[in-house]
């Protein structure tokens, strides 16, 4: 069983990640546990996910690797990622599943699924 994904962040990057993870996507920000809290960072839960954003000095985004949201209603998800500016694409490469890629503010690729019914 998965606990959690962690993606990177530049440092100082905190109200960017709250806006799109808190704001756009509508996840709950979670404390972190003090002595981790000091390294900077935010922690989310919500919609069965727990995403955890580590600040990394020398920060480049996950262009390829990503964490697949497992989501209901792809077609709102998509609607609500591009009214807030972030583009999503879709594609039928994974059979039994709609989905599509998008981007938080930094450049990590994140993956929207829905299984076809």
């Amino acid at each position: 069983m998965l606990h959690h994904v962690q993606l990177a962040c530049p440092p100082g990057s905190e109200p960017a990640l709250r806006d799109f993870y808190g704001g756009v996507l509508g996840l709950a920000e979670i404390p972190k546990p003090p002595v981790l809290a000091a390294r900077g960072g935010c922690w989310f839960r919500g919609h069965g996910i727990e995403l955890h954003l580590g600040v990394e000095e020398d920060f480049r985004p996950a262009r390829k690797a990503h964490p697949g949201l497992l989501v209901r209603d792809l077609d709102g998800w998509a609607r609500r990622l591009t009214e807030a500016g972030h583009p999503v694409t879709f594609d039928d490469d994974f059979p039994g599943m709609r989905r599509f890629h998008s981007e938080d503010p930094h450049g990590n690729r994140l993956e929207f699924l829905e299984p076809i019914a």
